[in-house]
């Protein structure tokens, strides 16, 4: 699908299905999980719709190492040559391209890709005037990363969040033995996404916070469609009531 803004620096490039983001400095720009591998030219051709060249794109950053939004990392920084800065507990997962922790669909399979920048919880990253803050929020994957920044709408200044997944999604709750702290990391993460001050909510899958639905609000001139300061609250509620569903169902005797 075609690029559109959603703040003065912050752009939609992915698909219909996976968010991926171009947050611009200038001239010079980060992308935020490019998907799937099979997504790549698509986003690289929103990338040069936009004015940008591939040698414009500075940083790659991701929001967890599951092949959904890590598979196209290798070949978008093979193509751009930007560095790639992940979260420390994702890095071997990221590197051996390989989820990590027991899930019901199995440990899936994705590219591998050299991180070139480790980053620890609460690390910021700049590029120009641009600052991202990667929060580590773990459950969906060890080191599933939450970023935030200062953003601009129509030159005012709005807080905007990037979260990152909180699904259970097939994750294994009880008895993880190659990840035995899932459901304490889930519970931490959803106290420290509620504490976060959030204008904008941008997710990783566009259909939880109603990305395309909002995008046409703004098309049909309703500028501020995409700002909801209590939308990240109402995000981690229903994950929340369906995480503890999911484990309650899952700490059930088996008949």
């Amino acid at each position: 699908m075609a690029p559109f803004p959603v703040t003065d620096n912050i752009f939609y490039i992915g698909t219909h299905g996976l968010t991926t983001w171009l947050i611009v400095s200038g001239q010079q720009a980060i992308v935020l999980d490019p998907g799937l591998a099979q997504n790549v030219p698509l986003i690289e051709k929103n990338i040069r719709s936009l004015g940008f060249s591939l040698q414009d794109v500075n940083m790659l950053i991701n929001s967890h190492a599951h092949f959904d939004h890590a598979a196209g990392l290798a070949a978008l920084k093979r193509d751009t040559g930007a560095t790639f800065y992940a979260m420390d507990a994702d890095v071997s997962a990221l590197e051996k391209g390989q989820h990590e922790g027991d899930n019901l669909y199995g440990n899936a399979f994705f590219p591998p890709v050299n991180v070139d920048h480790t980053l620890h919880d609460g690390e910021v990253i700049r590029l120009g005037n641009v600052s991202l803050k990667a929060i580590l929020t773990p459950g969906h994957s060890k080191g599933c990363t939450t970023w935030t920044m200062r953003s601009t709408l129509d030159g005012k200044p709005v807080s905007v969040v990037f979260p990152c997944s909180i699904s259970v999604a097939g994750n294994t709750l009880i008895g993880n033995l190659s990840y035995p702290g899932i459901v304490a990391d889930y519970q931490r993460s959803f106290a420290r996404l509620r504490a976060l001050n959030a204008d904008i909510v941008l997710p990783n899958h566009p259909e939880v916070t109603q990305v395309m639905q909002r995008e046409e609000r703004v098309q049909k001139g309703d500028k501020q469609a995409f700002v909801d300061p209590g939308l990240l609250t109402r995000v981690v509620d229903d994950a929340e009531k369906k995480f503890t569903a999911a484990l309650s169902a899952a700490s059930a005797p088996k008949p």
